[in-house]
């Protein structure tokens, strides 16, 4: 996140004394994802972040692998989650490899009694159902239907839930969650055939430090484990902060369509990028202008990636059958494309209304336990 930012109270030059108004000093915190050699933000707390009370004893929270090798196109029922009271526990991850964990959660109440830090991953939430605040260190953000909150890792924070019916696409990414490098200037701006631009990013904003004392848990997970470690301050002591590594949000709705005589390839909906994976939104568009052009995608051999689509609304010209929430995988090796009787239905269409999420990833991904729990397991077949 190259964009510097700025909330708060700080002083005029870093790692000088900034004091409150008790001339006690404030304590300044650095925040990276990437040590101290990539963007950062420097944090003011009231009391230093260090204080731990109590550490409890870890749990394992990994996945569970049920399928490593697979080469069949498969779907799951994503609204088959049944929903959890809590936050953490509604979190089912369907699908993993090395570089991301693929989640979906349906929460009925907000983190009203901890907080969460993900020491392991940087989190994209896309919000499907539900509103509600996002708190964290850095200040609030409100979200809605259609918003995709990116958080990264080491970030303490809680949701704060407007209603019991909420449903989340969650990517966790083991390398930072980027823009697209061919958006970007040389120095980081967003340029002008980007299909969104820095008007579309939401800050956090209404910074309130907390100044309380007592035994404040934070939830974390690291290696798949997850801690309770208990610290004397409230987390959200934060005065003031700058810098360039902090939680945002940006709506899909906000996402310009990128159109042409012919049908454009997915790489043009690309909207986020990590380490072996991209991070795609298919909005609604306009179809293609040529006289002889057909909206239904082409059959392709995705060789060097997964490809897995999260259906949110719409229809969908391509694919029969399809459910909200349904995530279909088609592994790299063998192709996948519209299924039969759609290419020529598409001709003359003059529109989509479609809304997905893709996830590319150039490594295979793994089927879990939860996954094979909602698995509509005819689909392979659905092209017959």
């Amino acid at each position: 996140m190259p964009h510097y930012h700025t909330v708060g109270s700080i002083p005029h030059k870093r790692h000088t004394q900034f004091r409150k108004p008790d001339n006690n000093l404030y304590s300044e915190e650095l925040f990276s994802t990437e040590g101290f050699s990539n963007d950062y933000s420097l944090l003011y707390h009231c009391h230093p972040p260090t204080a731990i009370i109590q550490t409890d004893n870890g749990y394992d929270v990994s996945p569970k692998i049920a399928k490593e090798k697979k080469l069949s196109h498969r779907c799951f029922e994503g609204f088959d989650i049944i929903p959890a009271h809590d936050f953490l526990q509604s979190r089912k991850t369907i699908l993993v490899n090395n570089d991301c964990h693929i989640s979906l959660a349906s929460p009925e109440s907000s983190m009203a009694h901890y907080f969460y830090k993900n020491a392991d991953a940087d989190e994209m939430i896309f919000i499907h159902e539900g509103s509600g605040i996002l708190k964290t260190m850095y200040g609030n953000i409100s979200f809605g239907y259609g918003d995709y909150l990116i958080i990264p890792r080491g970030t303490i924070y809680q949701i704060e839930f407007s209603g019991m019916h909420n449903r989340l696409f969650i990517v966790e990414s083991f390398s930072p969650i980027r823009f697209p490098k061919k958006y970007l200037s040389k120095y980081g701006q967003l340029l002008e055939h980007s299909p969104f631009c820095e008007r579309d990013i939401r800050f956090p904003e209404n910074l309130n430090a907390i100044d309380e004392q007592g035994d404040f848990l934070i939830r974390t997970k690291k290696k798949g484990i997850l801690y309770g470690i208990h610290y004397k301050y409230h987390p959200f002591d934060v005065i003031g902060w700058d810098g360039c590594c902090y939680p945002f949000a940006l709506q899909i709705h906000d996402f310009e369509p990128i159109t042409g005589r012919v049908h454009q390839p997915p790489p043009v909906h690309q909207t986020f990028e990590a380490n072996n994976f991209v991070v795609c939104s298919f909005v609604p568009r306009l179809f293609d202008y040529h006289p002889d052009s057909i909206p239904a995608p082409y059959n392709h051999s995705n060789i060097d990636s997964d490809e897995v689509l999260y259906y949110v609304d719409g229809d969908f010209m391509s694919r029969k059958n399809v459910t909200r929430g349904m995530i279909t995988l088609h592994p790299a090796g063998i192709p996948h494309g519209p299924h039969p009787g759609t290419v020529e239905k598409s001709i003359g269409a003059k529109e989509t209304k479609e809304l997905a999420v893709m996830v590319d990833a150039f490594n295979p991904l793994m089927l879990t336990e939860d996954a094979l729990k909602i698995e509509n397991s005819n689909y392979s077949l659905s092209w017959i």
